[in-house]
């Protein structure tokens, strides 16, 4: 099985990097952005310089645009031009435990704790030892009304392995303005899954490669880039699981404030997005603007002949 990691910075290689890099088993793979540091280097990774993923496919590249996080889509591309059967997206404010992409899931039929709902999203957060918190791009509207008492044992398909995060979770600015919380998460809630659709992330999550060509990072978009690429993937008929945390994010610095706003996005329109992929997964285009749509038509390009 390959197996390959791919991220996207504006920092020096950081200590996450550095031991994403050394993982045995596994290749690394970081699409760089204009603000990257002009002599970045990878010990034994590979490094996609902006020229690069500009040659690779110019028209992507400048839709896309640059300062961007959604560089990271270039180094999705790239591993699973490179063959990968798993990709793993990851930040480099993560920092990987020492059993890391040992417990993968992928392509794998797994018991899991399913919760189910008739709410038309379900939080994995909430069925953690954290219930007060909720993940980020979950419709604010429906964290009153979360309800995990319909929970039993059943085996289900995982294309998409959404490893947790303990220290400084991936929640929203509302969330972490009012809570501020450093979390550990107890394995025994997991592995996760739910008969609705739910948000997941590209911070510390393991994609196959069929599954890849339905999971897009979204641009113009706002911090909605990843969740929003997981309705739809999800959608598509994709399957996920959550499993146990397997890195600390010791968050890079951020201006809460500056989140909200490109968070509110997700707030105004979370709600009726899942709703109406439930319907049709052709309306998630509604949502967005011309130039994000134009993009992911751009990507799916990469997916037509295999």
């Amino acid at each position: 099985m390959k197996k390959i990691i791919a991220t996207t910075t504006i920092n020096p290689p950081t200590e996450a990097i550095r031991r994403f890099e050394a993982m045995p088993d596994w290749e690394l793979v970081v699409a760089g952005d204009r603000k990257t540091p002009a002599d970045y280097a990878l010990k034994r990774g590979t490094y996609l310089t902006p020229e690069m993923q500009e040659q690779y496919d110019p028209e992507l590249s400048e839709v896309i645009g640059w300062n961007s996080i959604q560089r990271r889509n270039f180094a999705m591309l790239w591993a699973y031009d490179r063959g990968a059967d798993v990709i793993a997206v990851v930040d480099d404010d993560n920092i990987p435990y020492d059993h890391w992409g040992r417990n993968l899931l992928i392509g794998q039929s797994v018991e899991a704790n399913y919760y189910e709902t008739d709410l038309p999203a379900f939080d994995p957060v909430g069925a953690t030892n954290h219930p007060h918190l909720w993940h980020r791009g979950y419709p604010l509207q429906l964290i009153p009304k979360r309800d995990y008492s319909k929970r039993s044992r059943k085996r289900v398909q995982v294309d998409v392995q959404a490893d947790f995060w303990d220290g400084d979770p991936d929640i929203d600015a509302v969330c972490r303005m009012i809570h501020a919380p450093i979390c550990k998460f107890d394995p025994a809630c997991f592995p996760i899954a739910s008969n609705r659709i739910s948000p997941f992330n590209s911070q510390n999550t393991f994609i196959s490669r069929a599954a890849l060509r339905n999971y897009f990072l979204f641009p113009f978009v706002g911090r909605m880039d990843d969740i929003w690429g997981a309705y739809y993937a999800q959608a598509m008929g994709v399957k996920v699981v959550y499993t146990a945390a397997s890195v600390r994010q010791d968050r890079n610095e951020h201006d809460l404030l500056v989140d909200l706003r490109k968070e509110y996005i997700g707030y105004e329109n979370a709600l009726s997005m899942v709703k109406d992929l439930a319907i049709d997964p052709r309306r998630m285009f509604s949502y967005l603007p011309g130039r994000a749509i134009r993009a992911m038509e751009l990507y799916a390009r990469h997916f037509t002949t295999t």
